[in-house]
């Protein structure tokens, strides 16, 4: 988890390969919410812009499956990732 007020961030399967990196730190603001890091994130550009909604991204916030519209705390740790599927 992330320590002082930072959350850390954990990108998992493809979406890790695509965006070149694993774990990235960000600061935590107030009424910050998983979707609108996502957002944020994506506004980044490049392969980063298919966080915004091109594909589906599952949000889990301190390893609870959530949905976008969880408000982040300072040491959370946020992972997203594509839906998992079975066969």
């Amino acid at each position: 988890m992330a320590t002082n007020n930072t959350i850390t961030v954990k990108f998992f399967a493809r979406l890790r390969e695509e965006l070149d990196t694993a774990t990235l730190t960000v600061e935590a603001e107030p009424g910050l919410t998983a979707g609108r890091l996502l957002h944020d994130l994506a506004g980044k550009g490049g392969n980063w812009a298919q966080l915004d909604g091109a594909l589906p991204v599952m949000i889990a916030v301190n390893q609870v499956m959530t949905k976008p519209d969880k408000v982040l705390q300072p040491g959370d740790e946020v992972a997203f990732f594509p839906p998992v599927t079975g066969g």
